[in-house]
């Protein structure tokens, strides 16, 4: 069988792979494709997550063993086969590329093509560029700060008038302004 996935990115909005691969590959074959379509070096850590329908993270494949209980099963991409944990059209997957901010690519099983064997994978599509490989804390901050628009519909009241707070203290609520009790410390 032949699985055919659809790989996107929430950070460029023109980014598409398409991969092309072998049921029986690895997982590990599956992250060489993926860092060779987008041209991203091989050395940094990474992760497939298999998702549930609302890409909550269920099973996660390494690409080294990682120290983990031994309640947990361990699953390492150069020994686990993709048909091993994907059986149907349309499970999703995310390939955590950048470890320390969890950027991810967003990946679908989008066929499964059955009498068809593939040798290696193959970039079937490719279509704009790839995000930046690593971000900075820095960077993901500005970008995560410049992308958010603050106004006055932020907070769901866009009626909501500044003028409509009373000078003196809530209106109807006692005298006047409420007192401080910390004022005596500071004069």
């Amino acid at each position: 069988m032949v699985f055919r996935f659809l790989v996107l990115s929430d950070e460029v909005d023109n980014f598409k792979r398409e991969i092309k691969i072998d049921s029986e590959a690895t997982f590990l074959d599956l992250y060489d494709a993926i860092m060779d379509s987008v041209g991203y070096t091989k050395d940094q850590m990474c992760s497939f997550f298999i998702c549930d329908d609302d890409w909550s993270k269920n099973t996660e494949i390494t690409l080294v063993e990682m120290d983990t209980s031994s309640e947990v099963d361990n699953y390492i991409m150069e020994d686990t086969r993709l048909e091993e944990l994907l059986e149907d059209e349309h499970q999703k997957l995310l390939f955590v590329f950048d470890y320390m901010t969890e950027r991810a690519f967003f990946m679908e099983l989008r066929e499964i093509i059955p009498g068809k064997d593939l040798d290696k994978p193959v970039c079937s599509k490719s279509i704009g560029e790839a995000p930046v490989q690593i971000m900075s804390f820095d960077e993901m901050e500005t970008k995560t700060n410049s992308s958010t628009d603050i106004d006055e519909d932020f907070y769901g009241d866009s009626e909501y008038d500044m003028d409509e707070l009373d000078k003196d203290g809530f209106d109807g609520f006692g005298d006047g302004p409420m007192e401080n009790p910390y004022d005596d410390e500071f004069n």
